[in-house]
């Protein structure tokens, strides 16, 4: 099987969409289905049921994606050793943050590169709505990310930082008037915010409660 062809039967195991499979790949949905169908080939059997509504993997085809999944993170990280290695590195730290635009942060990142200059730092973007999936997708090794966080499943670090609460609002908004504002007044309106970044990561240890902001 091609390294493509591979990267396809699990991109669709995981979508389970053709269409999805081919953007993500960023080739054509009649690419997706000839590889599939030239793996089904060469094995002997379907590896996906495929009806007008859905698509699904067959039995055969889980026990496939169990099986192959495994090999080629192996790869992946295979070359990401040797391009460190090349590089003068011999570790890699993922870091995941909603925001691109954190001046504190920076200064602590480059204290971290003088303090560990054999570590790769790679920073990405994490998505508000879905800060800890990258997490558990084991897409990242620690993510910066704004408190209170009680999720089971992950560590809960040190707080980075705290900024103070501004409240802020349209000037036709009727608490506009108002010279303050307290934390009831507010207790009927939808409000999005945050004040504390702290970092977390994936763990398997008993639950972690942060402190309050």
């Amino acid at each position: 099987m091609e390294l493509r062809d591979l990267d396809i039967f699990l991109t669709l195991a995981e979508e389970l969409h053709f269409g999805r499979t081919a953007e993500r790949l960023h080739v054509t949905q009649g690419r997706v289905s000839q590889a599939i169908k030239k793996q089904e080939r060469m094995i002997g059997a379907a590896l996906f049921e495929r009806t007008s509504r859905r698509v699904a993997l067959t039995e055969i085809g889980r026990q496939l994606y169990t099986d192959l999944k495994p090999v080629r993170r192996g790869l992946d990280d295979g070359m990401e050793r040797a391009k460190l290695a090349a590089r003068g590195k011999t570790r890699m730290l993922r870091l995941g943050l909603i925001s691109h635009n954190l001046p504190e942060l920076r200064t602590r990142f480059d204290a971290f590169a003088r303090c560990h200059p054999d570590v790769d730092l790679r920073i990405g973007h994490v998505e508000f709505g879905d800060a800890f999936g990258p997490l558990r997708r084991n897409e990242i090794d620690i993510a910066v990310v704004w408190l209170p966080v009680r999720e089971v499943d992950l560590t809960v670090g040190p707080v980075l930082f705290t900024d103070s609460i501004v409240l802020a609002m349209s000037t036709g908004h009727h608490l506009a008037r108002r010279e303050s504002v307290s934390l009831e007044d507010l207790g009927d309106e939808v409000v999005m915010g945050g004040v504390t970044l702290t970092t977390g990561a994936r763990r398997s240890s008993p639950r972690i409660r942060p402190a309050a902001a």
